[in-house]
């Protein structure tokens, strides 16, 4: 045989080719699926692994290639799934085996999964393939597909934890071989799996992960509801603010805004979903955003309701209800027969009291517990639990006269305030005590320069 010139990589060494097999390739590899056929199977696996050593001892990178997927294609051709599973353990394992031969029998393998004959077969092969690639970089996507299989393996018998704990073994970021939507598919299977284990820690962490900015794309458009369907999962009981947000992103997709329904339902939550959110400046500006979108012409109820808790006016709870709550229990997070469904109306109301007291604050720098009360349509006590509420939030600054039952509004300052109120203070303090220390000079050079008094005359 000719020399040839070619170079071949094993484990990161540069080996050049000794000798080219590919024409004994071809004249053996035929012949030895015949002999299979023919039922001389182990025959023909003997002359493969000859051939296999001869090809790997001289870097015939390639012709090695073609004699491990024949290998593999003898043993499933004549349905030998144990010698498939034992071979592709020996054949990974020689030394100074080649990556890319690797590569192709691995590949050529994960073909059969799904044409196993039953699910203990399947498993088996499942199992070794992912043994035989764990660690090796280079065959690292066909082992996160191969997880893939056996994650839904495990959900479909009921083993949601043990499908997740499969799939978190993948770091399909760090994967610079894999198309960036499979990457992007892998991770949210990821985060449907902690989230159906509710291992909602561990989502959060999973879906930082994901670039928003890949959603850009048009045609990921599909991906994008589905991550956004996940994090509203993920937000809708631990975060108000985050789930309209997740809902608002949802209306600006282009495949909802040809929806006029469904856009009109998911523009719905944000806006309740923002209702419900706690006082603070991102919710304030939440709240803008939403009432300056121009689809919320579209539903004039939930504009007015959203309207009502910008504006700087008393809501009655009662009167609330009787215009909007029929409307309202059409939606499921005003379900009152589940947990988020009664969280949610409940949330509802304590908005709309704190919403109130803050009304009542901007009128009021002082005012009576029981004249709030009325206001509020609270007990006294309620009144005092709002209040106390609403202090530790930061929201108000309020000083209670218990005994007078007397209730003190004052102005919350910004940190600038205060620093400039306490350098101003410390400013005129030290201006008396330069005053009275001159003063003190004074008298004192006075009492210097004065003559004794004379003696009195004798």
């Amino acid at each position: 045989m000719d020399q040839q010139m070619d170079i071949s990589s094993y484990e990161g060494r540069i080996v050049k080719m000794e000798v080219d097999y590919s024409t004994i390739c071809d004249e053996k590899i035929p012949s030895s699926k015949e002999m299979a056929k023919a039922g001389k199977f182990n025959e023909a696996l003997e002359v493969l692994l000859q051939l296999e050593k001869q090809t790997r001892v001289a870097a015939d990178m390639v012709s090695c290639s073609r004699v491990l997927v024949a290998i593999v294609q003898i043993c499933f051709e004549t349905s030998n799934w144990n010698y498939m599973n034992e071979y592709i353990t020996i054949l990974v394992k020689r030394r100074s085996q080649s990556k890319h031969a690797v590569t192709k029998m691995v590949q050529e393998c994960c073909t059969y999964v799904d044409k196993t004959p039953d699910k203990e077969t399947k498993l088996k092969l499942i199992d070794t393939l992912r043994t035989v690639t764990e660690g090796k970089i280079y065959v690292e996507v066909e082992r996160a597909r191969l997880t893939k299989m056996l994650a839904d393996i495990k959900e479909a018998d009921g083993d949601v934890t043990g499908a997740a704990s499969a799939m978190e073994e993948l770091q399909v970021e760090t994967y610079g071989s894999m198309d960036k939507r499979e990457k992007v598919e892998l991770i949210l299977e990821q985060m449907r799996l902690c989230l159906a284990k509710q291992d909602f820690v561990r989502t959060q962490i999973i879906a930082k992960k994901i670039s928003i900015k890949f959603f850009n794309d048009p045609e990921q458009q599909d991906l994008k509801l589905k991550y956004y369907d996940l994090m509203i999962r993920l937000d809708q009981d631990s975060s108000f603010i985050k789930t309209s947000r997740h809902y608002l992103a949802v209306v600006d997709s282009e495949s909802i805004a040809k929806e006029t329904e469904r856009r009109q339902k998911m523009l719905t939550y944000a806006v309740l979903y923002c209702i419900l959110s706690p006082y603070d400046n991102e919710q304030v500006d939440m709240m803008h955003n939403l009432s300056k979108n121009k689809l919320l012409e579209e539903l004039p109820v939930y504009k007015e309701l959203l309207r009502l808790f910008m504006c700087k006016e008393l809501i009655n709870f009662d009167a609330l209800c009787t215009v909007y709550g029929a409307e309202l229990n059409t939606f499921d997070i005003f379900n009152q027969e589940t947990t988020h469904g009664k969280k949610c109306w409940a949330e509802l109301k304590n908005r709309l009291i704190e919403h109130n007291v803050r009304i009542i604050s901007n009128y009021y720098t002082r005012i009576n517990l029981k004249r709030m009360a009325e206001l509020l349509d609270l007990s006294e006590a309620e009144c005092e639990e709002y209040l106390s509420r609403m202090v530790n939030a930061g929201t108000l600054t309020v000083k209670t006269d218990r005994p007078a039952g007397i209730i003190h509004f004052s102005t919350k300052k910004a940190a600038s305030e205060i620093l400039n109120d306490w350098a101003f203070g410390l400013n005129e303090l030290m201006n008396l005590v330069n005053k009275t220390c001159h003063l003190i000079n004074k008298e004192e050079c006075i009492n210097q320069v004065m003559p004794a008094t004379p003696a009195a005359s004798s």
